[in-house]
């Protein structure tokens, strides 16, 4: 039996990983895995022995929403959480003899995708650069938790792109609204990284069963423009959605625009990939194609 200590009750990527598991027990075989989670709000369990977890995944945090014209006061709240309560749980996870900890990070330490005209690929030998205190906040906290990485303790960061499913927030649902309202699409051709959300909860399974430390960066296996995306969640609807390339220089003058109407066009139409050939971890964790993907999460 693996055991795994989940760090904060109300993830969304939390829960789906809690009832995958409890799913895979069900289909695969009963008692191989075994969820605690915890409300840091509680403080942390005191150390008894030997830890009875394998693995704990940290999705205690701040989520990417909308930063623009935040109080210093609430930039400080983001430092407090994203990197000092992270580092902290660490702290305390080593003390207490599990092995693996995992951090789930962001893609947007790279910096925005959405500002203006800007596209983001991200390759090997690229290296961090936060244009937000948001993705700085991330970032600060993957560093500070490499600096207590042993022999005997772990670090697996997970730079996620834009993590979707059934019940996911952000973008997605946004989408899925467009696509039961609209006859036609723009047909930009912009591409983006994602990871279904079944598929990161097996590739955090496989996490927790090799017990393997690094920086890792799960994604589906193909890239998917924001029409492609918008089209099959469509077709998972039966409704059937025309691309349109005579609006995209509307799309075009929209991502200029000063603000947050700029900003959020930016995010929609923009491109931000992770290169195909960066190392991702273990093997066979996408168990879902993109369109069977759409289909179970709409």
């Amino acid at each position: 039996m693996k055991h795994l200590l989940i760090t904060g009750v109300h993830s969304y990527i939390g829960n789906a990983v809690e009832a995958y598991l409890e799913q895979w027990n069900e289909v695969e075989g009963q008692g191989r895995y075994q969820v605690d989670k915890i409300s840091l709000r509680d403080g942390f369990p005191k150390p008894d022995g030997e830890s009875k977890w394998d693995a704990l995944l940290h999705v205690a945090g701040i989520a990417h929403a909308d930063i623009s014209g935040v109080s210093e006061e609430t930039k400080a709240l983001y430092y407090r959480v994203n990197r000092d309560l992270t580092v902290e749980t660490a702290k305390w996870a080593r003390q207490a003899g599990i092995p693996l900890f995992i951090y789930l990070s962001s893609v947007i330490v790279y910096g925005e995708s959405g500002k203006a005209c800007r596209n983001v690929h991200i390759t090997a030998d690229r290296k961090p650069a936060p244009t937000s205190f948001y993705g700085d906040s991330k970032y600060q906290g993957e560093l500070g938790l490499q600096e207590l990485e042993t022999e005997d303790f772990h670090v697996a960061i997970l730079r996620l792109p834009m993590v979707y499913g059934k019940g996911s927030k952000g973008n997605f649902p946004m989408l899925v609204k467009l696509a039961e309202r609209l006859p036609f699409f723009p047909n930009i051709e912009n591409r983006r990284s994602m990871i279904y959300v079944e598929n990161l909860a097996e590739f955090i399974r496989l996490l927790t069963e090799s017990g393997e430390g690094g920086i890792f960066f799960p994604q589906n296996e193909e890239y998917v423009s924001t029409a492609e995306l918008v089209k099959e969640i469509g077709t998972a609807r039966g409704k059937k959605i025309r691309l349109v390339r005579a609006l995209n220089p509307f799309v075009r003058l929209a991502r200029v625009l000063p603000g947050k109407a700029g900003g959020m066009a930016g995010k929609a139409f923009g491109s931000l990939t992770i290169d195909l050939g960066i190392d991702q971890g273990p093997e066979g964790y996408r168990k879902y194609s993109f369109s069977e993907s759409i289909r179970k999460s709409v």
